[in-house]
């Protein structure tokens, strides 16, 4: 944690990550300051970049959306231009909520959601194996989402 933070400024990032429409009097109430210092505060750690945004919990099983997969990805090699080109085309794709480069034996990790196992298919026939320099993957359906979150621990 970077050592600009006191433990105020924790605490907004704390509070909002969870609740990220708090109005700015609930937010500076939760963190004991008046509402001036707790909105410069929270457009300070808006504009340093701790806060990149706010968004929507859509529930993706009521937009369609319930067939979850990883896939591990491995390819033809690792160069920079590979890679580069890899990185590029998964970051126009919006199917593929995360993707990740990892060491070991395959070089990407993604996190993709589709409609069922059939779109999925397809997806997998038409968009990944066309990705930029993709010798194999291997898919890993989930059976259960035990837990789902992107709150961070803040010491």
């Amino acid at each position: 944690m970077n050592k600009t933070l006191d433990q105020i400024d924790k605490n907004i990032l704390h509070v909002i990550q969870r609740e990220g429409r708090i109005p700015i009097v609930e937010l500076a109430d939760k963190v004991n300051l008046t509402k001036s210092p707790c909105l410069n505060r929270l457009r300070r750690l808006e504009k340093d970049g701790y806060i990149r945004g706010y968004r929507a919990d859509i529930d993706p099983h009521k937009i369609g959306q319930s067939h979850l997969v990883y896939v591990q990805v491995k390819l033809h090699n690792t160069t920079r231009d590979t890679l580069n080109e890899f990185n590029q085309a998964v970051r126009n794709i919006p199917e593929i909520l995360s993707c990740h480069m990892m060491s070991g034996g395959y070089d990407y990790l993604l996190k993709i959601r589709s409609k069922d196992v059939q779109s999925y298919r397809l997806f997998m026939a038409d968009i990944l194996s066309d990705l930029p320099g993709v010798q194999q993957t291997s898919t890993f359906p989930v059976l259960q989402e035990v837990k789902e979150s992107i709150a961070l621990v803040i010491e």
